[in-house]
């Protein structure tokens, strides 16, 4: 779910991308001193790797002729709380805009948003939390994870249409647009449930005290998590490494929904002004400012796209890198924050 820059309008792109980044700088200012303790770091590093990993493989929707891929809000909000997932799924998708090309520059905004802000932030405290009731369980943590899931990725889609909407440089009609992206992505959010219900469940087994740790918002310090993140961070290296090389090549939902509308009506009524008509300046700046970061266009070799290995090896570095860059915000936030309370304290010894 993506989106383009050719959905969008300056107006519209420029003004998501202020949100997102009030977003991420509001939730970094306000993130609790339990949320980034020393063990939380590794799991938000491990956690972006596993859902970037897990973003790229697409799976099929029967009878459509489309395809999905998880969006992974719910499932790191399960494991980190919200607002460090949203902190987490936000560095998931700049990489993935940066140094993928997936998803356009101008659109970045919008995609954290619909994919960061509406799953973390909203659906998260709003759904999951009170479902899961502190204590969870198996029962809880699994339709926890499903009506999140299809919720966050329902409500992300219906943005998805109104962005477009207000972007005005696409003639969409609404209801038309709307009838095809709703449903797809209520299969999706579906799929991406069951999955997330499984991922929570596996950790819950293994460390309860992380899923409640996230819930509550309380240290993992005395806990033992270190065979809990090798397993994550191995089925980060498989999802990556090799099962993204079965997804399918279907178009995602947000792509099938557009050419259905298009084939659906006729001439005027449904076109999708790729150029960007007066925009079109804009358009190319975004695109050569994406161009120059960009290492793997598209997930694959650009000298050679057609090579598969471009595929495993995009799943392997993307991961990486997620690692890097969530541990890294998460280390950086923390320390801040120690710092703060180390000068709050001397401050009050002084008085």
């Amino acid at each position: 779910m993506h989106m383009a820059d050719a959905l969008l309008s300056p107006a519209v792109g420029l003004t998501a991308d202020v949100i997102a980044v009030a977003a991420i700088g509001i939730s970094a200012a306000r993130v609790k001193k339990d949320e980034f303790s020393e063990k939380k770091v590794p799991v938000m590093g491990v956690a972006g790797a596993l859902v970037f990993a897990a973003q790229m493989i697409n799976f099929t929707i029967p009878g459509t002729g489309s395809s999905g891929h998880i969006g992974g809000g719910i499932l790191l909000a399960g494991l980190l709380g919200g607002v460090p997932a949203f902190l987490s799924i936000a560095a998931v998708l700049v990489i993935q805009c940066l140094f993928f090309a997936d998803g356009g520059l101008l659109a970045l905004g919008c995609n954290i948003f619909n994919l960061g802000v509406i799953p973390c932030l909203l659906v998260y405290p709003l759904v999951f939390k009170p479902l899961v009731k502190g204590a969870a369980s198996f029962a809880r943590l699994s339709a926890a994870s499903v009506i999140s899931a299809i919720l966050a990725l329902v409500l992300g889609a219906f943005c998805v249409v109104l962005q477009t909407l207000l972007s005005g440089i696409t003639q969409l009609p609404f209801g038309a647009f709307s009838a095809l992206m709703l449903p797809v992505h209520l299969v999706i959010g579906l799929v991406e449930g069951v999955v997330t219900a499984a991922v929570l469940c596996f950790v819950h087994k293994m460390r309860p005290e992380i899923i409640t740790s996230a819930t509550l918002g309380e240290k993992l310090d005395a806990v033992p998590i270190k065979n809990t993140l090798i397993a994550l961070a191995a089925l980060a290296i498989v999802v990556g490494g090799a099962l993204s090389l079965f997804a399918s090549q279907n178009p995602d939902g947000l792509e099938w929904a557009v050419g259905k509308t298009v084939e659906k009506a006729s001439g005027a009524q449904a076109e999708v002004d790729t150029a960007g008509g007066a925009n079109s300046d804009v358009f190319e700046k975004a695109a050569a400012i994406q161009d120059s970061t960009v290492i793997l266009p598209d997930y694959a070799f650009s000298s050679d796209p057609e090579n598969s290995a471009g595929t495993s090896v995009s799943g392997l570095v993307g991961a990486a890198i997620t690692f890097i860059l969530a541990g890294a915000a998460g280390l950086s936030i923390s320390l801040v924050k120690k710092r703060k309370r180390a000068a709050g304290r001397e401050v009050a010894a002084d008085a």
